[in-house]
């Protein structure tokens, strides 16, 4: 691009398909609210001026999309009203302005580039307009062009003739401008028509009328799905999921059944990564070079550092820190903790709020006892402890480096280095005491049972 970009990104719809309380574009694809792709894709193209258009009492949209400005278009009478409320952002502005829908999370940059170009030539059309060909035409405008490619209007479906709706070439809503043409397109708009509305396509027929240009972008199907409603949001989520699927194997990663395994947006993912199948990795996760991760896996703001294989069955909650090599297994979750290179917990463990340093096993059924009804503590255990299966770490605690806790011990005060720690009862015996429980119980089952009717 050699012309300066202003980015308008309208989400002043309420969604109200959606039957929700939160606004439409809050709704999130990938674990991110579908707005937040919108913007990337448009920040990619490095916009001089920026700018959100939200509906009155989305204050969440304001702080989702920071530090884009928000203006709020407090009666919504459409995509031309909802321009001339950000006059203040694209006012003396002689770039190009992109005019783009926050319910649209599927846009790339290299379409919205592209639609930008459309305009960003010697003889710079006034306009020019995002179009798309879907194997179903129905209920879309359509864009009318000239034999030489230019556009003429976009009729809408309910007012095309039967020749307009053989028409494959349709309207995506999104448009470009030139900065110097829209305040005077945008003051022309009238609002006469059934819902009293200013739409922005009516701009076409305007620009025409003026003399001036006006053209069409082609951009592909899935791009110009625009969400409106539950269903329209699951398949849009089930392309970006296709997308993410093929930049983790492009990237060198292994997907043993690709369709089962769910990513953020943010999901960073090594090489020589292999993920079996049933993992779903929630936002700010990042994965490193060598690792494996087995089957039925969850994971939430958390690393998981070279080499180190976590699974079947693991749970990685916010500041999981997974150290090289570590092994994180079966029904173990992990929460605000360190684990030191090398380090295992193969087995039914709870680790909270806890630094473990490296080479210490964590035996089955150990649990660092973090919260005491009303504040988190942390447990601190060196580097190569052996901690024995079904052990209690009441936190605040240290457990020091080489150190030994037998199993079935609920650790309430500080080990020292190379020590080992105990705490259960004296084992007692009481010989034959069995046989003679089960002789006792015998007899009181055949005695109840002969008094049954």
């Amino acid at each position: 691009m050699t012309t300066e970009i202003l980015c308008l990104v309208l989400a002043a719809g309420k969604g109200t398909r959606m039957r929700s309380a939160s606004p439409k574009v809050m709704h999130p694809v990938a674990g991110q609210p579908m707005v937040a792709h919108v913007l990337a894709a448009a920040d990619a193209l490095a916009p001089v001026r920026r700018g959100v258009v939200i509906g009155p009492d989305m204050e969440v949209v304001t702080q989702a999309v920071a530090p884009w400005p928000t203006v709020v278009q407090q009666h919504q009478a459409g995509t031309a009203d909802a321009l001339k409320t950000a006059r203040g952002i694209w006012a003396g502005f002689d770039g190009i302005v992109l005019a783009v829908y926050g319910d649209t999370p599927l846009i790339t940059t290299a379409t919205l580039k592209a639609l930008a170009a459309a305009v960003d030539q010697p003889d710079r059309p006034a306009l020019a307009v995002l179009g798309f060909r879907p194997d179903d035409t129905t209920g879309y405008g359509r864009l009318v062009l000239t034999q030489d490619g230019h556009l003429t209007a976009i009729v809408e479906h309910a007012d095309a003739d039967a020749d307009m709706r053989r028409i494959g070439l349709c309207n995506a809503g999104m448009m470009a401008f030139d900065g110097r043409r829209l305040g005077e397109l945008l003051d022309a708009i009238g609002n006469d028509n059934a819902k009293g509305e200013y739409y922005l396509t009516d701009a076409v027929a305007i620009a025409r009328a003026k003399g001036y240009g006006a053209v069409v972008a082609e951009g592909p199907v899935e791009e110009a799905m625009g969400i409106n409603t539950r269903a329209e949001l699951a398949k849009a989520e089930a392309v970006m999921q296709g997308r993410l699927r093929d930049r983790a194997m492009n990237g060198g990663a292994t997907l043993i059944d690709p369709a089962t395994v769910y990513f953020s947006a943010d999901t960073v993912v090594g090489r020589d990564v292999t993920i079996g199948p049933n993992v779903v990795f929630g936002p700010r996760v990042v994965v490193e070079d060598e690792v494996e991760i087995l089957s039925f896996c969850h994971f939430t703001d958390a690393v998981i550092r070279k080499g180190a294989i976590v699974g079947p069955f693991a749970r990685l909650r916010p500041g999981a820190d997974i150290g090289p090599g570590a092994h994180i297994g079966n029904f173990v979750e992990v929460k605000n903790t360190t684990i030191g290179k090398g380090s295992k917990a193969n087995h039914l463990t709870y680790l909270g709020d806890a630094r473990i340093g490296a080479g210490t096993n964590v035996g089955a059924g150990t649990i660092t006892c973090n919260y005491d009804g009303y504040l988190k503590h942390l447990t601190q255990i060196g580097d190569e402890v052996f901690i024995g299966s079904n052990t209690s770490l009441v936190a605040p605690v240290t457990v020091g480096d080489r150190s030994n806790i037998a199993a079935g011990s609920v650790i309430t005060r500080d080990v020292a280095e190379d020590a080992l720690a105990i705490e259960r009862a004296d084992q007692t015996q009481r010989p034959g005491w069995a046989k003679d429980y089960r002789a006792r119980k015998a007899a009181e089952k055949a005695a109840r049972a002969k008094t049954k009717p």
